[in-house]
């Protein structure tokens, strides 16, 4: 609630909240601000007030106003001496959609509101990833013996040569059969999924990404300047009918895919269309790079390309920040034979090598299994978590647009979930809106939830109470 204060007016506060909003990525470049009724009714002000915070707002460049349409937070273009403009947005992954500014989705994703779990959260909660066994691990390698033989020197370019040995292992209980030597390591698997685009692809190139996706990775090969060519994942797979177009027309030489426990709808691959699109990538000669992210929750048995194609045109890549720690940022790919050279060049171009300290403690944790048994008690808890949120979701007048799986759902609530964000926001929630998952930013009734997050009830009713009055 907004209250007078004899140093700063209303119109002032209001502004100085969108503000502090924007700059913080939390409203993205290309989000609508509530309409003047709106936001007048949300925060018990005059409209008057409300038109004055925004005039203020355009005047500070944060935003800009649309003819009959509203106010808009405004697109930072990049211009092509790498200097950020203002001037407006412009067409990077397709004709009309305005490029994602990577940084302003990482901040928002990672900013912390408050203290309260928050539906939007990509990861699990910091409790749920608690052990005795990892702090263990770090302070058995860092004995001052092993800190001279491995600290002082940079170390292996390919990364730890043990932790590859036991990731050889982990791949093969996948039936993804592949030697230690083809296996890099990486600082987190975004960092894996950054070596592989700046390897395959130049600027300007098209590749083809899953839609829904990963709005991070929407943004990172943007921000690269390649041509997105987004494809629609149904149940099963990728739409194969809009990727054939795409090979007849652009030619791609790249295609990003989360087979198993895909974000954010949770739909995992069928054998079927695997085989189809194996066919379809040798036929059109574009190489595949299949992020198995969520490997530690998922099925063992679950069909992945890369162990159908036996990482011929495939590339592996995964990693642990969601399972173990993710500051560790310890992730890897493992390639076919002919692209490990031209991967590790890029690898050594980026970071020269990966921190032996924690590469080492992550095999303490493998070898030993306590990772394994660490996974198998995060996947029981997260069992229940997702049925007492599936349950509170139906009851607040929710439906689910895909299977409850894995880690996150994918949500329809009916109204328009990017207004919708900002009002949650207002009571200190922070939701991710389907129109985050999408190449260009189009509204969407649909947004993702974290089951580990959405298990109070308290939540569930301020949302159906928001819902109702959207």
């Amino acid at each position: 609630m907004l209250m007078k204060t004899p140093t700063q007016s209303l119109t002032e506060q209001l502004a100085a909240r969108f503000a502090d909003r924007i700059r913080s990525r939390l409203l993205a470049p290309g989000a609508r601000l509530p309409s003047v009724r709106q936001c007048a009714e949300q925060h018990s002000v005059s409209p008057s007030t409300v038109v004055a915070a925004y005039d203020q707002l355009l005047a500070q460049g944060l935003v800009h106003a649309r003819k009959n349409r509203g106010f808009f937070v405004r697109e930072m273009a990049t211009r092509g001496d790498g200097v950020a403009s203002a001037d407006g947005p412009k067409p990077v992954s397709r004709a009309g959609a305005a490029p994602v500014n990577a940084a302003a989705l990482m901040r928002g994703m990672f900013h912390k509101v408050n203290n309260k779990p928050h539906p939007g959260m990509g990861v699990f909660p910091p409790d749920w990833l608690e052990s005795t066994f990892m702090p263990a691990a770090v302070r058995k390698v860092t004995n001052t013996r092993a800190l001279q033989d491995f600290s002082l020197q940079y170390g292996e370019p390919l990364g730890d040569p043990g932790l590859r040995r036991v990731l050889a292992q982990r791949l093969a209980a996948l039936n993804v059969h592949t030697d230690p030597d083809h296996i890099i390591t990486t600082i987190g698997a975004t960092h894996a999924l950054d070596i592989v685009s700046r390897t395959l692809l130049r600027a300007g190139d098209p590749v083809m990404v899953e839609e829904p996706g990963w709005a991070v990775e929407f943004a990172r090969l943007a921000a690269l300047g390649m041509r997105i060519l987004p494809v629609p994942r149904r149940a099963d797979g990728p739409d194969l009918e809009v990727m054939a177009r795409y090979c007849e027309v652009h030619k791609p030489k790249l295609y990003v895919s989360v087979s198993v426990f895909h974000n954010p709808t949770g739909y995992c691959l069928s054998p079927g269309s695997a085989h189809r699109l194996l066919q379809l990538a040798n036929q059109h000669n574009f190489h595949i790079v299949e992020d198995d992210t969520y490997s530690h929750i998922a099925p063992e048995h679950a069909t992945r390309l890369t162990a159908l194609d036996g990482l011929q045109r495939t590339i592996y890549v995964s990693g642990f920040a969601k399972i173990l720690a993710p500051n560790w940022r310890i992730g890897y790919l493992a390639a076919p034979p002919s692209l490990v050279e031209p991967l590790l060049e890029t690898k050594l171009l980026s970071t020269l090598t990966t921190p032996a300290l924690l590469e080492k403690a992550l095999t303490l944790c493998i070898e030993q299994g306590q990772l394994r048994r660490h996974a198998e008690r995060i996947r029981t808890r997260l069992d229940v978590a997702r049925a007492r949120s599936v349950k509170l979701a139906l009851a607040a007048g929710c439906t689910f647009a895909a299977e409850p799986v894995g880690l996150f759902g994918w949500v329809d609530t009916g109204v328009d979930t990017d207004a919708l964000a900002q009002r949650m926001l207002d009571e200190g929630y922070l939701i991710a809106p389907g129109a985050l998952f999408h190449a260009a930013r189009v509204p969407s009734t649909l947004m993702r939830i974290n089951f580990t997050t959405t298990q109070d009830a308290a939540f569930w009713r301020l949302f159906a109470r928001l819902k109702a009055q959207a």
